[in-house]
């Protein structure tokens, strides 16, 4: 039993409740070893005895302790004192993304981009580490005082490689993608379509589907079309829109194959709004409208039986589906702009509907379900919506077994007299629809390879690369592709491209090859971090000691951090070899100019810290400018005042640093913080 007051693990001071959830409550608490307040996440006592709860306690712990990152909340202890699980996490001063929503009705654009930047970032770094968060809505996205944005409440995260947990767990309705509602697998990109439909929130100020109850919610995620936001939103930058409709898409693979490209589009976004620059996959059958199966329809109204939020997928006694679920049509004009909204769309956040008991909690218990239980509640569609099903239903069949025989026919020369067999393929082809889906194949021979493979992954296409030492082509070049260009081909699909090593070239060419074969076109790196910037250049070939970048200040506060000027410029062929300027901007100059200049020491008040760790070292002052960031196992560090050093009106700072430790319960997150006066810029 947790009173207010007692200690625990001889270290933390319970002080107030500030949460409760289905499995846990979160506490507010002193830690005396460190002497700072800490959040403490402690497993109900009702659970405790049930080592499937307490397995499932420790693997949350366990997937956060293994993350460190600016904008995921550390975990930085776990413990069992007594039979009380818990487990240590940063307390962040701030409230949810949900209340800030509310607060706001709608964010402005600017301020839903930068918060998707740090939430993506966050999400970047968990799948990295091959964790999947399974829930992301505004309602675990924390929002401290000074801004920053934290990613929370890994409760029914996993382990991409793990078995442990079911991966059919869905997370709260109005924002799970339609894998996770079908009860299937899901990934990383299913954490990039709930991103999707939280930004979609942020900018209208309303999720995109609603529903009577939680199943007819889930159902449309499947089966009907996204609204596009501009509906909501008319003055909302193109740009912007493409995004949330690109994270959103029904198939996976359409979406955004990872968090590290959506961060690029939303930073470009930042920088040129209004610029058509996203590009969006051609639907294919796996896109288009469909009507959800009998089973996965049952899956959903009965829930998951195995693990995750069972109650969130469990109807209530009076849960039908009403007539605004009808089944909608694919629409021939895929303008993202044209799209219509439906019935259900209409509706406004504030409508009573949205204030569903699923949306609020982190767990919600069904007491009423036991696994093993065989009782089900019952559910009876409406009788309208169901024959609408069969008949649809028959319709598909139908026109499946039109396209076979066309295929078949096409084949065997029964349709189009005096058609070659090679004109009769083309045709089935056409007729199954392949020709107007997928992405067409660029002409990547002849060009370096370093050229060839950035212009296949531009267009969503992975790379393969095969030697070839009996080409009498200069080294580096591409000889030959497979698939051929102009083929149309699925995101994703592999690209084989043939490159020769030269061995055969005669010598006498030999200079003047290498010296095109490392030429390159310039691209943009404008709006990316310094690290996307630098990975960007390296992949193409530049060597990372040759680019050199400088901090600077800039009037427009939402490019910080960004890259905002370089040479030479996009567009410019220019040899690997080429130095490589970049200009960062550290903000706008401050009225009275104060920077950090003195010596940082090792954080040894830690007793957890022993001499050669790595630590992470950050110094941010009160108004939130970044002064200082580097890992370093060398102390003590001296910081002297420089031309282009980060200012800020702030006469003080925080000095932060962190650190993993490897215990038996796994890795845990070490932190000092300390206060630092800074210097006025002379």
């Amino acid at each position: 039993m947790i009173r207010i007051g007692m200690i625990i693990g001889d270290r933390y001071e319970i002080q107030e409740k500030i949460g409760t959830g289905g499995m846990s409550d979160v506490y507010r608490a002193l830690d005396h070893k460190l002497n700072r307040p800490v959040a403490v996440k402690v497993l109900k006592q009702e659970f405790s005895e049930n080592q499937n709860f307490v397995q499932k306690f420790r693997s949350e712990a366990q997937a956060a302790a293994g993350l460190m990152h600016p904008n995921i909340v550390n975990v930085y202890d776990v413990g069992n004192d007594k039979g009380v699980y818990y487990f240590v996490m940063e307390l962040v001063d701030g409230i949810t993304l949900k209340k800030y929503i509310e607060k706001k009705s709608r964010l402005t654009v600017k301020e839903a981009v930068s918060i998707g930047i740090q939430v993506a970032m966050g999400l970047d770094a968990a799948h990295k580490n091959n964790i999947v968060h399974r829930d992301i809505k505004p309602q675990n996205i924390m929002i401290s005082k000074d801004g920053k944005v934290k990613v929370t409440d890994f409760g029914i995260a996993k382990a991409a490689s793990s078995n442990t947990i079911t991966s059919n767990v869905m997370g709260s309705v109005h924002y799970t993608s339609p894998e996770q509602a079908r009860g299937g697998f899901s990934d990383a990109k299913s954490d990039i379509y709930s991103l999707g439909v939280t930004l979609f929130e942020m900018v209208t100020g309303r999720v995109p589907f609603n529903g009577d109850t939680t199943v007819a919610i889930a159902i449309k995620h499947i089966q009907e079309q996204f609204p596009s936001p501009s509906i909501y939103a008319p003055d909302l930058p193109i740009s912007v829109e493409k995004i949330i409709l690109k994270c959103c898409q029904k198939s996976p693979d359409r979406r955004y194959q990872n968090a590290t490209d959506l961060i690029k589009d939303l930073k470009r976004s930042l920088i040129t709004p209004n610029e058509d620059f996203v590009v969006l996959v051609d639907p294919d059958e796996e896109g288009a409208t469909r009507i959800a199966s009998d089973d996965e329809q049952e899956m959903i109204r009965n829930g998951n039986p195995q693990g995750g939020k069972t109650g969130e997928m469990r109807l209530n006694d009076t849960g039908t589906i009403g007539s605004d679920d009808q089944i909608k049509t694919v629409r021939n004009n895929r303008n993202s702009r044209d799209i219509q909204s439906s019935p259900n769309s209409q509706r406004t956040s504030n409508d009573k509907n949205y204030r569903d008991e699923y949306d609020e909690g982190d767990y919600v218990y069904d007491r009423s379900y036991r696994p093993g239980s065989k009782k089900r509640k019952d559910f009876r569609s409406d009788d309208s919506l169901d024959k609408i099903m069969i008949l649809m239903a028959v319709v598909a069949v139908v026109l499946v077994f039109v396209i076979i025989a066309f295929i078949v026919g096409g084949h065997m020369g029964l349709f189009g007299a005096g058609t070659t067999g090679s004109s009769a393929t083309v045709s089935s082809t056409q007729a199954a629809g392949s020709d107007a889906s997928g992405i067409i194949v660029p002409d990547v021979v002849g060009m370096s390879y370093i050229e060839a493979k950035t212009t296949l992954q531009d267009k969503g296409f992975k790379v393969e690369k095969v030697d070839d030492n009996e080409s009498s082509e200069a080294k580096n070049v591409v000889v030959a592709q497979t698939p051929s260009k102009d083929t149309r081909q699925a995101s994703g699909t592999t690209v084989t491209i043939t490159v020769s090593t030269g061995a055969h070239m005669a010598a006498s060419d030999t200079a003047s090859s290498e010296s095109s074969a490392n030429e390159v076109v310039m691209p943009s790196v404008i709006g990316l971090d310094e690290a996307s910037a630098r990975l960007e250049l390296v992949e193409m070939g530049f060597s990372n000691s040759n680019i050199n970048v400088v901090m600077v200040n800039n009037e427009d506060a939402s490019l910080t951090d960004l890259v905002i000027n370089q040479t030479p410029a996009k567009g410019t062929k220019v040899s690997t070899d080429s130095v490589i300027n970049l200009e960062v901007s550290v903000g706008p100059k401050a009225t009275a100019a104060y920077v950090f200049v003195g010596n940082i020491e090792a954080p040894t008040e830690n007793t957890y810290y022993t001499s050669g760790t790595t630590v992470n070292v950050t110094i941010t002052a009160a108004d939130g400018t970044l002064l200082f960031s580097s890992a370093t196992s060398s102390f003590p560090i001296s910081v002297i005042q420089s031309q282009n050093q980060a200012y800020t009106s702030s006469t003080t700072a925080t000095l932060e640093m962190s650190f993993v430790v490897n215990t038996e319960s796994g890795a845990v997150t070490q932190s000092v913080t300390r206060t630092v006066s800074l210097t006025q810029m002379q």
